[in-house]
């Protein structure tokens, strides 16, 4: 990702040359990048952010999300038994 956002950087910055709005379009790119890119931290406490998907901050709110998971599963299998054994036989 980083690879692909620097030559985009170096492209705009090339074709700015002709026209410099292509340089603020490259300062842009670097912004957003910087601020929503793969490898950024965060400023207080110099971990990661978390992002949808990543490790829970703590074993109790793991716990907490698996045990919501598996009410709402329960509530589907009984509200809706026929697509839950159709899921079942998928598997």
């Amino acid at each position: 990702m980083g690879t692909i956002v620097m030559a985009a950087t170096a492209v705009l910055v090339v074709l700015g040359f002709t026209d410099p709005v292509w340089w603020l379009a490259a300062v842009a790119l670097l912004c957003v990048y910087a601020r929503y890119g793969r490898g950024t931290t965060s400023a207080s406490n110099g971990t990661p952010p978390a992002s949808p998907g990543s490790a829970p901050a703590t074993y109790r709110a793991y716990r907490a999300r698996r045990d919501q998971q598996a009410k709402w599963e329960r509530r589907y299998r009984r509200e809706r038994p026929f697509e839950a054994r159709r899921q079942e036989r998928a598997k």
